[in-house]
Order: structure tokens, then sequence, then C-alpha cells
């Protein structure tokens, strides 16, 4: 029986062709050079998880396969900068184009004009996008277990110490939380979007929670919308928490930030 292709499959599938695309404009040999010509990053991101209380991560997207599109005006140098004067200690860009509407552009131009840490959030499925986040000012990248081997995993994470890049390695299920656990991530990230289908679990987080070592930074992702989700998870042991839709649809969104913060 033919196994049906899911979304996920089809966002590692299409990055694999964005990535053979992007190479014939700047090879692989040529985006490495320029990534290792870059001062060593100071893995800025996962020092900004690493302060006292919980850290708050927050995306900036156009649109999601799951709700479409979120922000027919997209203002994104904008948004970052609310993020920040809101008090977000990290932003996570979409660059993915098809399915998030993103833009590697979007992620440089919200780099440079920002001080707090940008994620690449998109499907990294070879070593060129590592490369090729650092040239566009990432802090860090996400690296997801349902579309990377371990041994990849592990590969992914040797680059991100010689860049001085953070990873977060994302989770769903038991067995892809040990796999991180045993690829030695420092930040492990539990999806509570079960990303082959979309659905979301708000208890994931919790009932994975138990599984990750304490000396590595537990990241929350996804289905939060009340001060109470958020109350939940801190005293779940998250040490941050990646909100997309709740904040950016906001049309104040320090003041968003500010009510999802008042039950800690």
């Amino acid at each position: 029986m033919e196994k049906t292709e899911t979304i996920l499959d089809k966002l590692a599938n299409y990055a694999k062709e964005r990535t053979e695309e992007a190479k014939r404009n700047i090879s692989a040999s040529d985006m490495k050079k320029m990534a290792l010509d870059l001062k060593k990053g100071d893995f800025a991101f996962e020092k900004a998880l690493r302060k006292d209380g919980l850290s708050f991560i927050l995306e900036c997207k156009k649109a999601s396969p799951s709700k479409g599109l979120i922000a027919p005006e997209f203002p994104y140098l904008s948004i970052a900068k609310e993020y920040e004067a809101a008090g977000a200690d990290c932003i996570s860009v979409l660059t993915e184009p098809k399915w998030f509407l993103g833009k590697n552009e979007y992620l440089a131009e919200i780099a440079r004009e920002v001080k707090i840490p940008c994620l690449r959030k998109d499907f990294t499925v070879n070593e060129y996008m590592i490369y090729e986040a650092r040239v566009l000012g990432a802090s860090a990248v996400l690296l997801i277990c349902s579309i990377l081997s371990k041994a990849q995993i592990e590969e992914y994470l040797g680059i991100c110490n010689e860049l001085g890049l953070s990873a977060i390695v994302e989770a769903h299920d038991e067995k892809e939380v040990n796999t991180a656990v045993e690829a030695n991530a420092g930040i492990i990230g539990v999806n509570n979007r079960n990303l082959k289908d979309f659905t979301v679990d708000s208890n994931n987080s919790r009932k994975l929670r138990e599984l990750i070592p304490s000396d590595r930074i537990f990241v929350s992702e996804s289905g939060f919308k009340t001060p109470e989700d958020i109350a939940n998870i801190r005293r779940a042991g998250a040490d941050a928490v990646l909100i997309g839709e709740t904040v950016m649809r906001a049309a104040d969104k320090r003041e968003a930030l500010e009510i999802l913060r008042s039950a800690l």
C-alpha cells in the first residue's frame, strides 16, 4: 500500500527543490565560505532562552497550511519591531515561501533591524540551509526530527556549533524526543501541533516533559491562547514558549504579550 504524502513530506520535499534552485545562484561551496567568513556567532538565541523565568519567542508569519492567510497586510519589519518593544526574547521568522508565504529577505531585514536573536523557521533538509541561515543573519535554525535522521541531526548540530548558531531540535512524540536527547540537542522543542496533519494537542508538551533532561532547554511550541495556557506550561517546566498566531493576529502586540504573561 502506497504511503500517503503528508503536509510535512511536501514541505520537506519542496525545501530540497528550493535548495537545488538556490545552489544555481550561489554554489554550496560559496555559501559555506560566506558563512564561515563571518564572525562566529555567540549562541545568542540559546543565551536568551537561559534567562530566569519563561522566555517568549514570537513568530513573524504571513500564512500557514492550517490557517491559510493570517496577515494579508504584512509589514514584517514593523511587526518585528513591535515584538522587540513588547519584550519578546526572540523572533521566529518564517522563510518557507509556498505554504507560509515566507521569504529569506524577511529574515535578513529583520535580523539587521532588531537587536534580539532571530530563528530561521524553515524545514532544514541539508547543510546548505544552515550556512544560508547564518548568512541571512539568523541566530538559530530549526531541526525537525520527523524529517531528519539522528545522524543528520548530529551532523547539523556540529555545523551549528562551528558557526556559533543555536538550534531548536523539534520533536512531537516520545520517539522523537529520545532522538533529540540522544543527539545531544541543547534546545529541545516539543511541538503541540502534529506537522503531519496539523492537529493540536495542548497536553503534548506536558506529557513529554519528563523525557527531557533538566540541563536541556525545553521549548513548548504552538497552541497558546490564554494566560492560563502559559501558566500551565510554565508549571510543567517549560523554559520558553513559541507563540505564533495569538500575538501575530493581535492589533496591539505589546498588550497581547502582557495579557499572556499576566498569569505568571
